[in-house]
């Protein structure tokens, strides 16, 4: 039996949603297969090995369980090749794998791909480089362009450049994208800080809510047509799912559309014709492998309305596994249920890094 290391919470605008997730990861890991070793992250940046109530991370309620948290660290030494638990006497503990179920900041970006890569443990997603570059918006679509991957029109935009000269940047946007446009902070996900502008002052208004969660913003030009979403998995020859298609409760799929409004549909699978599905699936492989992606993605597409055209959104490196996530759900309609679908991403992880 492998030991597993869970990663949870993190310092983060979305550590509520990495605790939800990591309870479902958790309850549904196969227990004859692996024996979880659990750390938690708290929002001030505390490592705690939790050895409770699994019901209780949500809402951070693990927190209060005192006599169930002993401080841990993931060691940079590769012969412990595991975690040091810092109780009364120091416990050393050998880690198989890793499942980092850390959205968002300090745990999507790359920062903790790279404290694993030190360490020598094996752990689920992409690595370092891959997530630092899906993770940073700015960095993905410049890749995505030079790889030739259709995409809405974007622009940068900095705080500092931004502060010098409002006016002129306000014009700029207005002239080369049009309204509406989406303001997106560059490293942020669960559409955090994400607005909708349709003029000059709600544009405004947008860049100063976005540039509270990022010094570095994403400006797209707003796309009339159909969000659709495809689950990735594997390494080398990566597997696609069934597409699926998310109608947002809300004007467009925000934070609450996402985890709160219970109005959002889902359809599984996506009401496209086969046709468009498999071109869906046909790019959603392409994007991962020119981002360089491994383990897992979700690849987020629009299909406008008007031309049928399958334009990027964006990739999520480390998606939502909470119980009504598209990423399971997805591949659950695709044969592949939950508890084999982490039992796989246990099993890439492995593969990829013991080569």
């Amino acid at each position: 039996m492998k030991k597993a290391l869970i990663l949870f919470g993190g310092c983060s605008s979305e550590h509520d949603v990495s605790l939800v997730s990591a309870k479902s990861v958790i309850e549904n890991t196969p227990k004859d297969k692996y024996e979880l070793v659990l750390i938690g992250i708290s929002k001030d940046g505390r490592w705690l090995k939790f050895d409770g109530d699994v019901s209780l991370l949500p809402e951070d309620k693990w927190l209060e369980d005192e006599g169930h948290l002993t401080p841990a660290v993931i060691s940079v030494d590769r012969t412990d090749h595991g975690i040091i638990v810092l109780g009364e006497k120091t416990e050393k503990i050998y880690i198989d794998v890793c499942f980092p179920v850390l959205h968002g900041k300090n745990g999507e970006d790359g920062t903790v791909q790279g404290l694993l890569q030190l360490s020598g443990i094996p752990f689920v997603g992409c690595d370092m480089l891959a997530s630092a570059c899906c993770m940073d918006k700015a960095v993905t679509n410049t890749l995505i362009d030079n790889a030739g991957i259709k995409q809405a029109k974007w622009l940068g935009l900095k705080d500092f450049e931004y502060r010098k000269n409002q006016q002129y940047f306000v014009d700029k946007i207005k002239k080369q994208l049009g309204y509406p446009v989406f303001v997106k902070p560059a490293n942020a996900g669960s559409s955090v800080g994400v607005s909708k502008a349709v003029d000059d002052d709600s544009l405004r208004k947008a860049i100063d809510t976005a540039f509270k969660e990022d010094c570095k913003l994403v400006i797209e030009e707003g796309i009339s047509g159909l969000e659709i979403e495809c689950a990735v998995l594997g390494n080398e020859d990566p597997i696609a799912s069934v597409v699926g298609e998310i109608v947002p409760a809300n004007d467009f799929y925000d934070y609450e559309a996402k985890y709160i409004n219970a109005a959002s549909e889902l359809y599984i699978p996506a009401r496209i014709t086969e046709s468009k599905a498999n071109e869906v699936r046909f790019e959603a492989i392409n994007v991962y492998k020119a981002l360089g992606c491994s383990g897992l993605s979700r690849v987020d597409f629009f299909v406008e309305n008007d031309s049928g055209e399958v334009l990027l959104n964006e990739v999520n490196t480390i998606p939502g596994f909470t119980s009504i996530s598209m990423y399971p759900k997805l591949f659950g309609a695709s044969g592949i249920e939950y508890g084999e679908l982490i039992d796989r991403l246990f099993c890439c992880a492995v593969d990829k890094w013991e080569k």
